[in-house]
């Protein structure tokens, strides 16, 4: 009956193994950190386009102001009365108007520049919030999940003592084979025989294998004659 208990406890191991591979904070980390690769990719596409579109902002700047400077001059000279000749003055008129129709066109460019920056800063904004916020909720899930795995590995601890002392009444060789067979079948490598059925095939033994377990004696190990694992005889009367 020993080795029942071994593997019951091998069993509650196995199955706080899984449960720790399985909890649901695995996968949420595993998501918020592609989550947040994404995050961190659109951040640095959106950073990129801001700083184009803040050089992009000065150069319009710039051209503007360039413009705007060569116009002032040309009617300070004007109003001044620095043009001599009446030819001279129609020609710097006409550059005039030619530099107010330029200066219009490059502050519409400067406009929309102004407006994609805006646009662009914002998303910026937005981005980092979103990220900031998702590494506060990957901390949170992340330290949900070690205090899950604590709770597990202390009490997976516990069992694997609990199992030590049980196992140490079980002889080395019927251990090394049950060892053996667990590995083979699934993690379950002995099993109690119930009434003439062994409890992990589920099949009804023969009666006349019965009949034979019955007459061996209590210290012999018992195999399934179905599955090969070892059979546990139990308080059943007539096995």
């Amino acid at each position: 009956m020993r080795l029942l208990d071994v593997q019951a406890l091998d069993l509650r191991l196995d199955q706080l193994a899984h449960r720790r591979r399985t909890i649901p904070e695995i996968a949420e980390s595993e998501r918020l950190r592609v989550e947040r690769k994404q995050l961190e990719s659109d951040m640095i596409t959106a950073e990129t386009q801001v700083t184009d579109l803040t050089r992009e902002q000065r150069k319009a700047e710039a051209d503007v102001e360039q413009v705007r400077s060569r116009r002032t001059r040309d009617e300070q000279r004007l109003q001044a009365g620095q043009v001599g000749s009446p030819k001279e003055l129609e020609s710097l008129s006409h550059e005039i108007e030619s530099l107010t129709r330029r200066q219009s066109d490059l502050e519409d460019v400067e406009l929309d520049v102004m407006e994609r920056l805006e646009t662009a800063a914002a998303r910026h904004d937005e981005l980092r919030g979103q990220y900031t916020a998702l590494e506060e909720r990957l901390a949170e899930v992340d330290r949900s999940r070690d205090a899950a795995f604590a709770g597990i590995d202390a009490e997976s601890d516990q069992i694997r003592r609990e199992r030590a002392d049980t196992a140490a009444g079980v002889t080395d060789t019927l251990l090394t084979l049950y060892e053996k067979l667990r590995a083979q079948f699934g993690g379950v490598g002995a099993a109690a025989l119930h009434q003439r059925r062994c409890e992990g095939c589920r099949m009804e033994l023969d009666a006349s294998y019965l009949t034979k377990i019955a007459s061996t004696p209590d210290d012999t190990v018992l195999r399934c004659e179905e599955c090969g694992r070892i059979l546990v005889r139990t308080l059943e009367p007539g096995v």
